[in-house]
């Protein structure tokens, strides 16, 4: 290619446009056959091409290959402004669906709103321009107003007329729910359509992200893993996955999953935010955050990557990046795990004035919400003055879902802090014999421990590491655990800890809070 490169330069040179045109197009089949090339290098070579048309005079042809380079550049400000230059009159499908993707890159909400709708009035069935004006947030009445309603002579034939564009409706309801954060909703559209198109890779994924937010972490895996075996090739959403495979301590599938995504296309942040999210499970913080920050790079529009950036340097005490790598995904798409973030990170710099309006943003945003009126509970709780009000959010959440996990923990946290440990082990101990969940478990072992029962401490951080072998919280307090038992002080600093200094208690700061 590199020959073809230095020959067409030449012909350009000597304004040889005719023979640099037709060499071009070589040049561009073998960009096209080779994924592996940058796209700097494909944005080289498509200017290569447009000036041999610039030469020969041939001025659209030659502008529309500068476009594409500018795209391949992501210049997007400056593609979109060559993109604006076009009158609206002739503006194909294609051209429209450009532009208001460049909209919404560059932030401009209300004109890629208005350029989607036009995507719709020109062809309806134009998937990605429904879940782009979901995502915007345009109500589901109005996205279905773009649906055909009959008018086909096939629809009329049919016994059933609007069955033929009934699921379409359910699409757009579902994205309309989700967004919105009603997944129970969301997931019911998205089980009609299930039923209706068996086995279709987007109907699985976004059933599975729906149960992922609603905490139904096993029948999320089994949607993402029917979805691996329709598609092996299929990249989108496999790094939701891999965060689910780390929960459940599937260090082997986690490791083939991120083997097979970066063999699929290593130019996707997906496979990157999956080594991220198997290097932590190897414990080396410090190279998953190197991938994360390499899926940023590959698009700084997923926001993934940057809640598991946020994440991860929380781990690593730097709570002002977190900060900004939780507010990053807040911009770009508002969801519960974004809010959980970003309250994390403000509490522990500390400012709890900025972390109660984020939860209190997320409860408007979420109005009903377990995971909400959690989410203020815990900005309350950090401080003696608001304890009872954070009690009350606590309860209020599990009258509103009665089986959400994280409320059970901060309840019983709330109820040790303030020394009734043993109405905090008898909370534990009723959900226990529903939800054997790991969390469960270690709860009950620190309040145990903190109440010097020592045995029943250990029976139950063994339950919670038989679960699941990667339990950093568990692994933790069962050392502690141990030096209890052998009668050592478990906050004596050995000399190595003395010398990590603030470290050692950032992370025991954050260990409490997590």
């Amino acid at each position: 290619m590199e020959t073809l490169r230095e020959q067409m330069t030449f012909l350009l040179e000597q304004g040889l446009f005719d023979s640099a045109e037709l060499l071009g197009g070589f040049l561009m089949s073998a960009t096209a056959a080779n994924s592996d090339l940058p796209p700097s290098t494909r944005a080289e070579n498509m200017i290569l091409v447009a000036d041999a048309l610039y030469g020969k005079k041939e001025y659209k042809r030659a502008l529309n290959v500068y476009r594409q380079a500018l795209l391949q550049c992501r210049d997007t400000r400056a593609a979109l402004s060559e993109m604006e230059g076009i009158p609206q009159k002739v503006r194909t499908l294609k051209i429209n669906l450009t532009v208001a993707k460049l909209y919404r890159i560059t932030g401009y909400d209300r004109a890629a709103t208005s350029a989607y709708r036009e995507c719709l009035r020109q062809c309806p069935y134009v998937l990605e321009a429904y879940i782009a004006l979901a995502e915007l947030g345009v109500a589901a009445k109005e996205l279905v107003s773009f649906i055909p309603q009959g008018q086909s002579k096939s629809i009329r034939a049919s016994a059933e007329p609007f069955e033929a564009v009934r699921w379409l409706q359910r699409l757009a309801d579902g994205h309309c729910s989700v967004y919105s954060h009603n997944y129970r909703d969301g997931l019911e559209h998205f089980n009609y359509l299930g039923q209706r198109f068996p086995n279709n890779v987007h109907v699985l994924l976004e059933t599975a992200k729906a149960e992922q937010a609603m905490g139904r972490i096993d029948e999320a895996l089994h949607n993402y893993e029917r979805a691996r075996q329709v598609d092996q090739y299929n990249v989108s959403a496999m790094d939701e996955y891999a965060m689910l495979l780390r929960a459940r301590a599937n260090v082997p599938e986690l490791n083939k999953l991120v083997h097979d995504l970066l063999n699929v296309d290593p130019t996707k942040p997906e496979p990157w935010v999956g080594a991220a999210v198997f290097w932590e499970t190897r414990e080396d913080k410090l190279q998953a955050l190197a991938y994360a920050e390499k899926a940023i790079r590959a698009d700084e529009r997923h926001t993934t990557a940057y809640l598991v950036k946020g994440s991860l340097s929380l781990s690593l005490n730097r709570s002002e990046a977190a900060v900004m790598a939780f507010r990053k995904a807040h911009s770009l798409r508002a969801d519960l795990r974004a809010y959980q973030g970003l309250v994390r990170a403000y509490l522990t710099i500390p400012k709890h004035k900025e972390a109660l309006c984020i939860a209190r943003e997320a409860m408007k945003a979420m109005p009903y919400s377990a995971p909400a009126l959690t989410l203020v509970g815990d900005v309350y709780a950090q401080n003696p003055d608001g304890r009872e009000k954070g009690r009350k959010f606590y309860e209020s959440a599990l009258r509103q879902d009665p089986g959400y996990i994280a409320a059970v923990l901060s309840l019983a946290d709330l109820h040790s802090a303030e020394g009734r440990n043993d109405d905090a082990i008898a909370l534990l101990q009723r959900y226990l014999k529903t939800m054997p969940e790991e969390a469960l478990h270690v709860k009950l072992a620190q309040i145990f421990a903190a109440s010097c029962k020592l045995r029943e401490s250990l029976s139950h951080y063994q339950a919670a590491l038989s679960m699941n072998p990667l339990n950093e919280p568990a692994k933790k307090g069962l050392e502690r655990l141990e030096k209890q038992m052998k009668g050592v002080d478990p906050d004596a600093l050995d000399d190595e800890e003395d010398n990590e200094g603030e470290d050692a208690d950032a992370d025991a700061e954050e260990g409490e809070f997590l």
